[in-house]
């Protein structure tokens, strides 16, 4: 007997302390996501009081405690665990706060504040505290951290909605830091109209997805999937939804307000539009894919359009001058990659066998290529920075020659550019090589039958493979090899402090 009590007791503390674990989890989630802007309260009072450290190293603590607070979810997500935590908002209304974290949610969320991290570093260096009003573009950067959490873990369409809007808002503050220029206002005030448009199309299509379905959960509105797609609404709501995707991860012909936002400050560019906020389009088509894959409509949209922006943008990165105009219209064109293999991912829930096993591996790749994409193009960004604060010129036809005299940047560049355009050894090689086979095993799925328009898509991701690469190339022979023309240049160039 004292040995069954001892074994009861044994059962029962378990449980306790799974349930508490439990318990502390789903309030750290929470937390979690409005620590960015309860931390940005504090920000203006430490500028103006603190003035022997930059302010920078003060917020740098909260990405990189976020990060490691994901990061403890690593080992239990991928052993099948999943995280909620709900916060009742306007219960008559059915509206609630919902955090979710899965394997999509944390992979996002670990972008988000690692990359976050890295960008607040660099920024320290970058940004001059006695020039620049710290305070402000600090306060945004975090206002859009927390927006951005919010968009990848809310679990009701609603929230979700809000805090997509709130990273249009944030975006418009940051592009638009430098307000005193001309060109950042316009910047600044051009994506906001084309993102704020786009998410209310995509309002539109929550709350016909929250009447087809009877429920504002995202969970349970993938639970009914069968039932959804022979709903009268269920075209309306997807093609509003995908308004939302393509105006903010700048899908053509929606892509022309990204090039005008490289007015903003160069950490500003590498977060937001290599890293996050261009990749929010992407998180709505992944986290939507298993209500809307049963159409075909959905497919030959996803990626007809992803291709038709791979090619397009890739070809006018060619035709650019200005270093950030030539990694404005390459990231483009890279989201269109990811796009188009979102696409062949959706492939996979109308075919069985070898063909499924390679339509999976397109959505496997498309998610390993916005990690390599945000690790290339937020490194590729940062050393458009450093060439601009060192030589004072982003222009190509002035620059010319900085191997020798920049040869850190120039390796960090290089390893950059190999990796973009897809040369072997390097991350981007493994992606875009499971992009080509996606693109190929296109013909084993029925609607894009090499005798109808499907034989344009592997001719259209070859293509726009040899314009990636040719820019790519382009971007580091411009800038590094030729002849060096110190009279063109504002400032004596020289490699940047370590």
């Amino acid at each position: 007997n004292l040995m069954h009590l001892e074994w009861k007791y044994a059962i029962i503390t378990e449980h306790h302390n799974k349930y508490s674990f439990e318990r502390r989890i789903s309030m750290n989630l929470i937390v979690a996501i409005f620590l960015p802007i309860l931390a940005a309260l504090f920000v203006p009072l430490l500028f103006k009081k603190v003035k022997q450290l930059h302010t920078g190293w003060f917020v740098l603590l909260i990405p990189l405690s976020l990060f490691f607070f994901y990061a403890s979810f690593i080992q239990r997500v991928a052993n099948g665990d999943i995280f909620s935590s709900t916060f009742h908002w306007v219960q008559s209304l059915q509206l609630s706060f919902i955090s979710y974290i899965d394997g999509l949610s944390l992979l996002f969320s670990l972008l988000i504040t690692g990359i976050g991290s890295l960008v607040v570093l660099y920024s320290i260096f970058y940004l001059d505290k006695s020039k620049e009003q710290l305070h402000n573009f600090y306060v945004y950067l975090l206002l859009f951290m927390s927006a951005m959490l919010g968009v990848v873990q809310s679990d009701n369409v609603i929230t979700l909605y809000l805090f997509w809007e709130l990273t249009s808002i944030s975006s418009f503050l940051l592009i638009a830091y430098w307000f005193n220029r001309d060109a950042s206002r316009f910047g600044a005030l051009k994506s906001m109209m084309i993102t704020v448009f786009g998410g209310l199309l995509m309002l539109g299509g929550f709350v016909l997805l929250s009447m087809m379905g009877d429920t504002y959960s995202i969970r349970e509105l993938i639970a009914q999937a069968p039932q959804l797609a022979q709903h009268d609404y269920f075209t309306w709501a997807l093609v509003l939804l995908l308004f939302g995707a393509f105006t903010k991860s700048a899908q053509g012909p929606f892509y022309i307000w990204l090039p005008d936002a490289m007015e903003a400050p160069t950490p500003v560019s590498a977060y937001l539009h290599s890293a996050t906020m261009v990749k929010a389009g992407i998180y709505l088509v992944a986290r939507f894919t298993p209500i809307f894959a049963v159409s075909e409509l959905w497919i030959w949209l996803v990626t007809g359009t992803g291709l038709f922006t791979l090619a397009w943008c890739s070809f006018f990165a060619l035709k650019q001058t200005d270093l950030k105009g030539i990694l404005a219209f390459s990231t483009v064109s890279q989201l269109g990659l990811i796009m188009s293999l979102l696409g062949a991912g959706a492939m996979s829930y109308h075919v069985d066998g070898a063909a499924e096993t390679v339509f999976k591996y397109a959505a496997f790749a498309a998610i390993f290529h916005l990690i390599n994409h945000a690790t290339f193009k937020g490194s590729l960004f940062m050393i458009v920075g450093i060439i601009d604060h060192e030589t004072g010129t982003r222009d190509i036809k002035k620059l010319g020659g900085l191997m020798s005299l920049m040869p850190i940047s120039f390796t960090v560049a290089m390893i950059g550019s190999l990796s973009m355009a897809g040369v072997p050894l390097f991350n981007g090689f493994l992606s875009k090589e499971m992009f080509l086979t996606a693109m190929l095993s296109i013909k084993e799925f029925g609607l894009f039958s090499f005798d109808t328009f499907g034989v344009l898509f592997p001719i259209i991701a070859w293509v726009a493979s040899v314009f990636t690469f040719a820019y790519s190339l382009y971007f580091v022979t411009h800038t590094f090899f030729g002849k060096y023309k110190p009279e063109q240049l504002p400032k004596k160039a020289h490699e940047a402090p370590i």
